[in-house]
């Protein structure tokens, strides 16, 4: 028995080591194992530029840029369980801080450049910071639920108020300047109008537009009589020349555009029309209105003030207090258009009181009637007052 618990014990050793020895020649030595070696970087560190976009208003990360793409990585290409690591991130963040820092790169933004791509290396080598951050990549509620929501409103730089009063000012005064000139070309257009086609009171003709059309055919007369020499002249040297017939609506027409020129040279020549009708001048600007208001309106609650205190001591009106009712009563642009002797009609008819007023609009109104219409007229109120009568 002894004997044959020594041979198995043999048989058992001698099998072990020709396993080990079979072992032995099959497996290299770990020292010519050979690892295989990572693919190689061929990242531009001076040529990276792209710097992407993310979603961060509050500057918690890297501001309006992605961390991956400052150190040159995309997000997109790496798989979800396998993101750059620690050691890949350093690498890139040495090799482009070396390119970008500002004592030896002379671009303008490397001082920019650089303060970013050290805060991209801070936030992807602090765990928690790299999660959150992987986590608000596409979940921009969730930014928003954490850092509140000024993050989706910036205000606007303040702007100077003195500018903007100042342009303000000046777009103000140069509308009153041109309203004013706009006022006297409608005065002058509609005077140019009534003297060319010579209007009657009725249509809205005035004595100046009369007085401008005589002036004009004077002047038209002249013309025409220097031309006629000049014609006679020329009929006595080469002949009489064929005379053509015009009718009397083109002569009239004829005479009309003859006379348009003139008429428009003589009203540009006059500045003011009265009753505020004139040319603009600085005294028409905004701001020299402005300063003179509360002098204007001092001076009116004076004599608002001292008439009212003299009505109450039921004094006689005097002069002023006339003319300025009856101004009041005709309207400021028919007072100043009104000559002395018509303005002191209309005070002695006393047309503040409402009756007189009524009775002298009736008696304009008739004046600018033509002469048929106010037989007419006549007519039908003699009409009205028999009926009346009976």
């Amino acid at each position: 028995m002894l004997h044959r618990t020594a041979l198995r014990l043999a048989l058992c050793l001698l099998f072990f080591v020709s396993v080990s020895a079979e072992g032995d020649e099959t497996t290299p030595p770990a020292e010519d194992v050979k690892k295989p070696e990572p693919p190689e970087d061929k990242f531009d560190a001076e040529g990276h530029t792209d710097w992407g976009s993310y979603y961060d208003p509050q500057n918690i990360f890297c501001g309006k840029f992605d961390c991956y793409k400052i150190l040159g990585f995309d997000y997109g290409e790496w798989a979800t369980d396998r993101r750059p690591s620690t050691k890949q991130i350093t690498k890139r963040y040495r090799a482009l801080s070396r390119a970008w820092h500002p004592d030896k790169s002379k671009h303008k933004d490397a001082k920019e450049r650089f303060v970013k791509i050290a805060r991209a290396y801070e936030v992807l080598t602090d765990f928690e910071q790299r999660k959150e951050y992987d986590l608000m990549r596409f979940n921009q509620e969730a930014y928003f639920n954490k850092y509140g929501s000024g993050v989706i409103f910036a205000y606007a730089p303040k702007s100077d108020v003195t500018i903007i009063v100042i342009f303000l000012l000046g777009l103000v005064n140069l509308y009153t300047w041109f309203a004013q000139k706009n006022r006297w070309q409608n005065v002058a257009n509609r005077l140019i109008k009534a003297a060319v086609e010579d209007w009657s009171p009725s249509m809205g003709g005035t004595p100046e537009s009369k007085g401008l059309r005589v002036d004009a055919l004077a002047i038209l007369k002249e013309k025409e009589d220097t031309a006629n020499n000049a014609t006679a002249e020329t009929e006595k040297k080469g002949g009489k020349a064929k005379k053509i017939k015009i009718s009397a609506k083109e002569k009239k027409l004829m005479e009309q555009e003859a006379l348009r020129p003139i008429i428009t040279e003589m009203v540009e020549n006059i500045e003011d029309f009265g009753a505020g009708f004139h040319k603009p001048t600085w005294e028409d600007l905004f701001i020299v209105s402005l300063a003179k208001f509360p002098a204007k309106f001092a001076s009116g609650l004076h004599w608002q003030a001292k008439y009212w205190y003299r009505r109450l001591m039921k004094e006689e009106l005097n002069e002023e207090e006339r003319a300025v009712l009856t101004e009041r009563a005709v309207g400021h642009v028919h007072w100043e258009l009104a000559s002395d002797e018509d303005r002191k009609a209309m005070i002695k008819l006393e047309l503040w009181v409402k009756d007189n007023f009524i009775e002298w609009t009736e008696e304009q109104e008739f004046k600018k009637l033509s002469k048929a219409e106010q037989k007419m007229y006549k007519k039908m109120k003699r009409g009205g007052s028999k009926d009346h009568l009976d």
